[in-house]
């Protein structure tokens, strides 16, 4: 890798962190401000080992506490929409998230109007969007803001609705071996594995 995609990287990175950005925002507006093309632009993995090293160099005393608060509010929601198969995916999953990160949940329902009732249900008011899948396809999207008592404030929730189908492909392990998502169960043990 050549120097320039790597200083494209850990600029995205300190975005990441410190302005809660997602990957591709924080890539282009970093290639951007160095003055590189777009054909320098680094890999997801790159940008994610370049988050990880920055969390460990300048985060590393409140990064963990804040980690563990929002997978805490994750569960709550994967057990409160736990009929829908919940899978905690994103930062909060693989354990980059920080206080600025939102949680994202992937839900596989048999009829995607269900999650919608459900948050109705429950008196949360949402905003529906649709956003790229997993396999690049349109998915739902229901995002609201929940209150993380740990964090002493709120924090972004987006629930992507999926067919039931969609449920076996999702977890083939990504480029780095490693499963993309999580359900209630693994949740749970990361946070039992945090708290030891």
């Amino acid at each position: 890798m050549d120097a320039l995609t790597l200083e494209i990287a850990e600029t995205a990175a300190r975005m990441v962190v410190e302005e809660g950005l997602e990957y591709g925002p924080a890539k282009r507006r970093a290639a951007v401000q160095l003055g590189a093309g777009r054909a320098a632009l680094p890999g997801n993995d790159t940008v994610e080992d370049a988050v990880r090293a920055y969390i460990a160099l300048f985060c590393g005393d409140t990064q963990p506490a804040e980690l563990r608060a929002l997978r805490q509010l994750a569960l709550t929601w994967m057990e409160r929409m736990a009929v829908f198969r919940p899978h905690l995916c994103g930062a909060v999953w693989q354990g980059t998230a920080t206080r600025l990160s939102d949680v994202a949940i992937q839900l596989f329902c048999d009829d995607s109007k269900s999650a919608e009732i459900a948050l109705i249900d429950h008196r949360v008011p949402y905003t529906p969007a649709t956003v790229t899948g997993f396999r690049g396809e349109p998915v739902e999207a229901l995002s609201f803001a929940s209150l993380s008592s740990e964090l002493g404030e709120t924090v972004g929730v987006h629930l992507m609705v999926y067919d039931l189908d969609d449920l076996r492909g999702a977890l083939k392990p990504d480029s780095k071996g490693r499963a993309p998502r999580g359900d209630t169960t693994a949740v749970r043990r990361l946070l039992a594995e945090g708290a030891a």
